[in-house]
């Protein structure tokens, strides 16, 4: 169970700003899924009506085919790792532990306790006296702690050094392993993610302009390199990005299957093919 369907969500604020512009989505239970998206692009403010923090202007969600807003039977099945803290900064981070447990039932104060040891973070201070990173990590350890059956988290790393980042991923992971959920996160660094996420969730000024398998994104562009008169002739015809120029040598983003690439041409004019990454493939296609 965690299936989240949105459907024809719009949303508008009061200063005639749309934030999301008939928004439709099928977020499969037990996947975990990237929601990417440059700033103000609207992934904060999708997060934030999955969550019902904020009500659509028009549309509906269901989740597992009910209705989200003011549910909460759904909602406490929902754990939300927010960028803004929202809990008592005077109060420790152990009594926040303590406080959980009675907002979700089946929180695991003993496994937030150990994931805190492991991350060096010290539950007796308060959370205002923790840094950007600090702050960080205990969020994500609560909404690790739930054990709710959809997680999501709006930039989990924020604040945190390169051991930490990889600490989380590995931590969320394992959980993820153990008791499958539905999981949705927003980052913006994208290339760290590409080897936990399964699904690619794109939106772009409010659209959702991608949204599939992280595979069948990365196979739908490649890159080719060479000598800037062949590559302008392997372009002929082709949609694409030119990505650099260096003299006599081109690098392009070619925007079509890998399925189409001509190895005939390839040897011809002696190119060389490499596959496009995950983040360089989101800039191409929210550039323009």
């Amino acid at each position: 169970m965690g299936e989240i369907k949105v459907s024809s969500i719009t949303k508008d604020y009061k200063d005639k700003r749309r934030a999301l512009d008939d928004v439709n989505l099928c977020i499969k239970e037990n996947k975990i899924y990237g929601l990417l998206g440059r700033n103000g692009a609207g992934k904060t403010t999708l997060l934030n009506i999955i969550n019902d923090k904020i009500f659509p202007t028009a549309g509906k969600i269901t989740v597992d085919g009910e209705d989200l807003i003011e549910n909460e039977k759904i909602l406490n099945s929902i754990a939300y790792m927010m960028q803004d803290v929202m809990y008592p900064l005077n109060m420790e981070v152990r009594e926040l532990f303590e406080w959980a447990e009675k907002f979700y039932i089946k929180f695991d104060q003993a496994y937030a306790n150990r994931l805190a040891k492991k991350f060096k973070l010290d539950v007796t201070k308060e959370l205002i006296e923790l840094s950007t990173g600090y702050s960080t990590i205990f969020k994500d350890i609560l909404t690790l702690a739930t054990n709710a059956r959809i997680l999501i988290f709006d930039e989990p790393v924020l604040g945190l050094d390169a051991n930490h980042r990889n600490m989380f991923y590995k931590e969320l992971l394992k959980s993820y392993n153990e008791k499958p959920k539905t999981i949705i996160i927003s980052t913006h660094l994208i290339d760290e993610v590409a080897d936990v996420i399964e699904e690619v969730i794109i939106i772009k000024k409010g659209k959702i302009i991608r949204e599939e398998s992280v595979d069948r994104f990365l196979s739908s562009a490649y890159i080719v390199s060479g000598r800037t008169n062949n590559v302008d002739k392997y372009l002929e015809n082709r949609d694409f990005v030119v990505e650099e120029t260096m003299e006599t040598l081109k690098i392009a983003t070619v925007l079509e299957s890998t399925a189409k690439k001509s190895m005939g041409l390839k040897e011809e004019l002696k190119l060389e093919f490499s596959k496009v990454e995950l983040q360089k493939l989101f800039i191409t296609l929210t550039n323009s």
